[in-house]
């Protein structure tokens, strides 16, 4: 996500980025065999053909859409497709994907994704060579519009948009832990993020073009429980474990490697990945805190995790 101050925005940017991304993960990950970051740029009122031209040769694959206010580091964002009509051309024609996070700031809360949604439709007419990806689905509207959609739109979902609801963040006190944009919806709006998830739609009816995406913010544990929390889960260390865990105990375990691995890498028209991470029917207690943050989940245990790998081999 290219929403952090300052924004990733030009060449400088991204390949300092992607820089202190590999340094992070040289450091801490030794389940991958390789590990290649995807980076994006955040789209900003005015931005020009050359400025995109400069982000796609820097590695971007995509561009970020923030609605004006519409979640965190977003105030600089777009008021109005206008004002990025030539961006969105460039985008176009270079191949690169629109991400979008498809909320309207100016409507109630729980009606935001829906009322981004002719926006949406009008960008697809619009830029007909466009890939699009609604990011962070969380009502069974959007993920009808997706579905009805054409090839070039997509849709991601978060792992905690599969396990939860409002319920868990509001039912019995508030846990600013789980407060994220788009907001956690009804149970039947979840219920059908699920099936969808889990093969119920066919690919020739648009499942194909259903992904995971993470959508992972790890805001300080401070911020999350000081007067203001930032909109945000920490997602990032435990949602292979709960998507395997949900998915296995709902007897959808066909669905996962194409909904964690393939879809995505098609629609982004990205090479299959290469490696494997190992994963292990063994209970763990996810931790309370990891890296100063709270992670998703903390405190729960997962049948589920990632397996250990041998002494100096990665599965």
């Amino acid at each position: 996500m290219p929403n952090t101050l300052p924004p990733i925005v030009d060449a400088s940017s991204i390949t300092a980025y992607r820089s202190a991304i590999l340094a992070a993960s040289d450091a801490s990950l030794t389940v991958m065999d390789a590990f290649e970051p995807l980076m994006t740029f955040k789209l900003l009122p005015g931005m020009t053909a050359a400025q995109v031209g400069e982000c796609a040769r820097a590695g971007a694959i995509a561009g970020k859409y923030y609605p004006a206010g519409a979640t965190t580091n977003s105030a600089d964002g777009i008021s109005d497709p206008a004002q990025v009509a030539e961006a969105l051309g460039t985008m176009e024609k270079l191949g690169l994907v629109l991400c979008i996070h498809g909320e309207d700031p100016n409507a109630p809360v729980l009606e935001r994704e829906g009322a981004f949604l002719p926006a949406a439709e009008g960008l697809l007419a619009r830029y007909p060579g466009l890939r699009i990806v609604l990011e962070h689905l969380s009502t069974r509207i959007a993920l009808d519009f997706v579905l009805a959609g054409p090839d070039r739109l997509a849709g991601s979902l978060t792992s905690h948009h599969l396990l939860c609801s409002m319920d868990e963040l509001l039912g019995e006190s508030l846990d600013p832990h789980l407060f994220c944009k788009p907001v956690l919806k009804a149970a039947a709006d979840r219920d059908a993020l699920r099936a969808a998830a889990f093969g119920q739609v066919s690919p020739g009816q648009g499942g194909g073009r259903l992904f995971f995406g993470s959508d992972s913010a790890p805001h300080p544990r401070a911020a999350k429980e000081g007067p203001k929390p930032p909109a945000g889960i920490y997602s990032s260390p435990t949602a292979l474990a709960a998507l395997v865990s949900l998915f296995v105990e709902s007897g959808a375990e066909a669905a996962l490697r194409p909904f964690l691995c393939e879809n995505g890498a098609a629609f982004y028209r990205l090479p299959p990945a290469q490696g494997s991470i190992a994963l292990e029917e063994s209970p763990w207690t996810v931790p309370d805190e990891l890296d100063g943050c709270v992670p998703f989940l903390a405190g729960k245990t997962l049948p589920w995790g990632i397996a250990p790998s041998p002494a100096g081999s990665r599965p």
